[in-house]
């Protein structure tokens, strides 16, 4: 039955996500290969640490070990400190939206071809991709890259500095900008300081200026100096605690806050999505479903099978349903 089972799931599935190592699902006969003489239209997304082939192939993906290898931790963290993980699982979230991102392009592919495809997705390519100008600058210049903190190798001041009683963040991306900040903190002197003349400079120059501008941030709070910047065109924000976070009215104003009711939790409270559509507002959140809470609503709607074969599929424990529901 089980094997019937899957064989009838992929010839009625548009998309199949797996995350095994590599090799593992060709050996139980339902790699793409097999899958693909079951149904050509199959679009059949891979996710591992190091991709489907390759000396590090057969090595579990996990993101902070994927976050090493390919340089990440390298550039975060303090200047002068030791490397750091990104608070978030950065890789991971990378590598999600990349493989969201090629099914939905295999999709259009689909459309024109009408045959399916097999993609390669992976931690380190995902997280080496989003390298950036750190990767341009090594392969185009040989310049290895390093921590800088809160701040911007080459811009000044463009950086986190400690308020009276937080941190806010400044981004001074130009001679104009420079000029503002030093209006808004009361150091207009240091706009004819000749050192600070032009953003070459003051990179150049950086410790002497970060110092100044440093001694002067601690002197106001963050709601202060954010209140005296406003209506100016620097860009200006405050390092925000989570709290903080969903305390923002533009963080409410976007829909970033959504409740649901879970099955088992009760009320819950979740991030919204990132994104809007012109055209039409997203459905009303759900929770994530619990294990085997679908599993007889798929066998009966989507695979149109009989309550005799599902409960005899349920009775063999070829396939469970969830007690709750």
């Amino acid at each position: 039955f089980s094997v019937s089972l899957k064989l009838n799931s992929f010839r009625m599935c548009d998309v199949l996500v797996e995350n095994y190592l590599p090799g593992k699902l060709q050996e139980m006969g339902l790699g793409f290969d097999h899958l693909g003489e079951v149904n050509p239209q199959l679009i059949y997304c891979s996710i591992s640490g190091y991709g489907q082939t390759g000396p590090q192939a057969q090595s579990p993906g996990y993101d902070s070990i994927a976050s090493a290898v390919s340089g990440m931790m390298h550039i975060t963290g303090p200047e002068d400190g030791e490397p750091v993980r990104p608070g978030v699982a950065m890789t991971d979230l990378a590598t999600g939206l990349y493989a969201h991102g090629a099914i939905m392009a295999a999709l259009l592919q689909l459309q024109k071809t009408g045959r399916g495809v097999h993609i390669d997705c992976n931690l380190l390519s995902s997280q080496v991709s989003c390298l950036s100008h750190i990767a341009a600058n090594y392969l185009n210049a040989g310049k290895e890259a390093k921590r800088w903190g809160t701040a911007h190798e080459s811009i000044v001041p463009y950086q986190g500095f400690r308020t009276k009683d937080g941190h806010i963040v400044v981004a001074a991306g130009n001679d104009k900008q420079f000029v503002q900040v030093c209006q808004v903190l009361e150091l207009i002197e240091l706009t004819q300081d000749p050192n600070y003349k032009s953003n070459k400079l003051r990179v150049k120059n950086r410790k002497k200026l970060l110092q100044t501008l440093s001694q002067r941030f601690q002197q106001e709070k963050t709601a202060d100096w954010l209140r005296l910047f406003e209506g100016s065109s620097v860009p200006v924000g405050p390092i925000n605690s989570i709290r903080e976070v969903f305390s923002e009215p533009q963080v409410k104003h976007n829909a970033l806050i959504q409740e649901m009711k879970h099955p088992t939790a009760g009320r819950i409270s979740v991030p919204g999505p990132a994104v809007r559509f012109s055209s039409f507002p997203p459905s009303g959140p759900t929770p994530p479903p619990l294990i085997g809470q679908h599993t007889v609503q798929v066998l009966r709607h989507t695979l149109s099978y009989d309550d005799n074969l599902i409960r005899t599929l349920l009775e063999s424990g070829a396939v469970v349903q969830n007690e709750a529901f």
